[in-house]
């Protein structure tokens, strides 16, 4: 039951196979059983699961359907507010912190009738490492290897059947880090698609928002939740939001999928070059064109930590100097971010329009990019008293994320296959600006064409 996908075990519930109750109560039962070890979540939300499960229930039954996962237990990064429920930031300084409101999009997922079963771990602020005194998450396919950050709980509940489904926050990889890192599906969304409306910001210009999953159509279906105009979020889009789930017809036949081989080859472990030259080569089977791209990601990959040190010494202003001895990895970068001269900071915004703009070029000739998650197979895991990634050694990590945190592209990121010390392996789309349709439906065709892995076995 618990590795069943969201939308499958929300057809049981609705049906009548089972109940939200029973469901909520076999996780709640795995939390108790694993999570002293995987060590995922922050807050396990135990009485207002289950009373929530109840009143789902009582709605099926009454005929009162609210969406496709009504009814299904879910849990978000402990980066978004949640009324009531404490909610740290990953922080010690927020360690106490209760707030009033949820942020909106957690709001969209009560409204669909999930199950909140709690908050799970993220590194300090979403930042690059834990704070010292959090207790790191614990990789469930090897317990050697790398989380991911910043929504290491959030791969790791999601990989472990600890949910169904969950929400990351991406600035510079975030959601793909962690799924990738441990085998499930991260999609995240355009820029302005989902609300980040009462979530702590990062860099406010590069923060993304997004589903987890352990399929490509759960993805879509917690997509389809999420996305959407919200009025407390001034940035986020007026576009209509299409039905993801419903035009998924797994055709990929015409589509032009743009490779730049050096960009994804030139210094990668030779496993993850074979692994895109699989999905590439499925892809071509199944009726796409190859088309060859050079893709200028090394500007904004390199300056991404002058943009985001900037911006989080403005998202910390109000806390920093009070409470900086307080404060872990991510002070180093807020003291960055006081520091550097204004120049440097609109210098990247220059080289940020500059790339977007020849993006756009790339996409006027292909409908999609496809390239690793990350720019290694695994890393050993976090250790407290060792930064797992220092300021200076960012840029080459982020080679295959930050580029479309700039420029704000859909992406999606799919396991494939397992790689060394048996961790999976990833395969990463990029699209074109909202039209994350077309990214989901070639994810389904490279899922169903053999990109699924299987659970670890917990």
């Amino acid at each position: 039951m618990h590795y069943d996908s969201a939308l499958s075990i929300g057809r049981r519930i609705q049906s009548g196979e089972t109940s939200s109750l029973a469901v909520t109560n076999h996780l709640l039962d795995r939390i108790v059983e694993l999570d002293s070890d995987l060590k995922s979540f922050v807050t396990v939300c135990a009485d207002q699961a289950r009373a929530a499960a109840i009143t789902a229930d009582q709605e099926i039954e009454a005929g009162k359907l609210r969406s496709p996962l009504h009814g299904v237990p879910i849990a978000v990064k402990d980066l978004l507010d949640t009324a009531g429920i404490t909610t740290t930031y990953g922080m010690k300084i927020h360690e106490n912190q209760v707030p009033t409101k949820n942020a909106s999009v957690v709001d969209r997922l009560l409204q669909a009738g999930t199950v909140l079963l709690g908050k799970l771990k993220l590194t300090e602020g979403a930042y690059a490492q834990h704070h010292p005194s959090v207790e790191v998450p614990t990789n469930p396919w090897n317990t050697d290897c790398w989380t991911g950050a910043s929504s290491s709980g959030s791969g790791v509940a999601t990989a472990a059947g600890l949910c169904y489904a969950s929400i990351g926050t991406d600035t510079g990889g975030s959601i793909r880090f962690p799924s990738a890192s441990n085998g499930i599906v991260g999609l995240k969304p355009t820029w302005g698609r989902v609300s980040r409306a009462r979530v702590l910001p990062l860099a406010e210009t590069l923060d993304h928002i997004g589903p987890m999953t352990r399929s490509v159509r759960d993805a879509a279906v917690m997509l389809q939740i999420i996305a959407g105009r919200d009025d407390d979020d001034p940035t986020s889009s007026y576009r209509q939001v299409p039905d993801y789930v419903d035009t998924i017809d797994e055709n990929v036949s015409g589509l032009k999928l743009g490779v730049d081989w050096s960009y994804v080859s030139d210094g990668i472990d030779p496993v993850l070059v074979s692994a895109i030259r699989e999905a590439v080569n499925l892809l071509v089977d199944r009726g796409a064109t190859i088309i060859e791209v050079t893709l200028p990601y090394e500007s904004v990959a390199n300056g991404w930590p002058v943009t985001c040190a900037v911006e989080a010494a403005r998202a910390h202003s109000q806390t920093y100097l009070k409470h900086k001895d307080e404060y872990g990895a991510i002070g180093e970068l807020i003291e960055l971010g006081l520091t550097l001269p204004t120049s440097a900071y609109l210098e990247q915004e220059i080289v940020r329009r500059t790339f977007k703009s020849e993006l756009r070029h790339i996409f006027e000739r292909v409908d999609l990019l496809i390239c690793p998650s990350m720019s290694f197979a695994y890393l050993e895991r976090e250790r407290s008293e060792k930064a797992n990634a220092a300021i200076q050694d960012l840029s080459e990590r982020l080679r295959f994320t930050a580029p479309f945190d700039f420029s704000g592209s859909p992406t999606l990121s799919i396991p494939w296959s397992i790689g060394p010390r048996g961790v999976p392996l990833s395969v990463q789309l990029v699209g074109r600006d909202f039209e994350e349709s077309t990214l989901i439906n070639a994810g389904c065709a490279l899922e169903r064409a053999g990109g699924h892995v299987n659970h670890p076995a917990l």
